[in-house]
């Protein structure tokens, strides 16, 4: 999609592009178990330094693009870092956002090399039960019957499945818990942190605020970098482990994380954790697929119940709007972009 198209979004189109972003965050779990020697620091360095340079080519071209077809106005005066990367020294909903993605970036990478991708994905989508309770009470936002209605249900599939494999592995003496407890407290730091970014993103958009917070996961990318840089040495990655983890860098995080800032703008911040949930179900199927770590029955029942929540509140929400002249509205656009 052109560069500046994604200043545009219809609500349709924000939908499927957000689908598009869940897909590529699921890729994380199964290229994790690809890693040869890199160690659990060490990962989460590499992917997140990937990131941040990845971002460091991708925004110069995207602002550029921006003030060529007049989206973003062309101010000489700027500053460097604001100018080419859109940096916002200033900005305290940059800083926060910035400093939310730093830890989502880190903690999930962490977590995955404590316990399963399926405990982690689990423990992640608790992201609109908290996004919800946030944006309810700091910004007041009142939510659609249907979607309290699919946070329920999508909330009963992922206790249903975490709540079953947490059963399981305290009935068997032989399984140690550690490593599940502990990489679960990680994987929560993800959701707590998703919950307060895609609220203040929405913040800022309701707001009214001249704020493009999408260089805020450049700033999450370098804050994680620089975290784990001391504790990554000494460094035991072979050259395959970096290319690895270089994709996830652009593919994983740096691509998507900035798509879904962008999807955030015409979804609300519900709406966008609810989307989200897909990557649970895509993660733990490419773990299956690519990796061997195959669920059990609870967590394909529980994954039923959560898409089955997502495609309700989603073609509810579209009857609700009208589907057939957003649809119109999205084919006439394609010729002009």
């Amino acid at each position: 999609m052109p560069f500046r198209a994604l200043s545009r979004l219809t609500h349709t189109q924000a939908v499927f592009l957000m689908v598009a972003v869940t897909l590529m965050w699921s890729i994380a779990g199964v290229v994790s178990r690809q890693l040869e020697s890199a160690a659990r620091f060490e990962v989460t360095f590499w992917r997140s330094l990937f990131t941040a340079l990845s971002l460091l080519v991708i925004l110069p071209m995207w602002r550029a693009a921006d003030r060529a077809s007049g989206v973003l106005a062309d101010t000489p005066d700027q500053g460097f870092l604001q100018r080419h990367w859109g940096v916002l020294p200033g900005s305290g909903a940059f800083w926060l956002s910035g400093v939310c993605w730093s830890v989502m970036f880190t903690a999930f990478m962490l977590a995955l090399t404590f316990t399963s991708v399926a405990n982690v994905l689990i423990v992640m989508s608790m992201g609109p039960l908290l996004t919800a309770l946030v944006a309810r009470f700091t910004i007041g936002q009142r939510l659609a019957p249907r979607t309290w209605a699919a946070i329920v249900a999508a909330g009963a599939g992922i206790v249903y499945m975490y709540g079953s494999q947490f059963l399981q592995a305290f009935a068997d003496p032989a399984l140690d818990t550690s490593n599940l407890v502990i990489g679960s407290l990680t994987a929560l730091c993800v959701p707590v942190a998703g919950a307060i970014n895609w609220t203040v993103v929405q913040r800022s958009q309701t707001l009214g605020e001249k704020i493009d917070l999408v260089p805020s996961v450049l700033l999450g990318g370098v804050i994680s970098s620089l975290a784990t840089l001391p504790l990554a040495a000494p460094f035991v990655a072979t050259g395959t482990d970096v290319a690895w983890l270089a994709l996830l860098g652009l593919v994983q995080l740096a691509i998507p994380c900035a798509l879904a800032v962008v999807c955030a703008r015409s979804l609300k911040a519900p709406e966008v954790s609810l989307l989200a949930l897909l990557e649970v179900i895509f993660g733990i199927l490419l773990a299956w697929l690519g990796a061997g770590e195959a669920p059990g029955a609870a967590v394909l029942t529980g994954g039923t119940v959560v898409i089955g929540a997502l495609v309700t509140n989603e073609l509810l929400g579209w009857r609700s709007r009208g589907a057939t002249p957003r649809i119109q509205t999205l084919q006439a656009r394609q010729p002009m972009d």
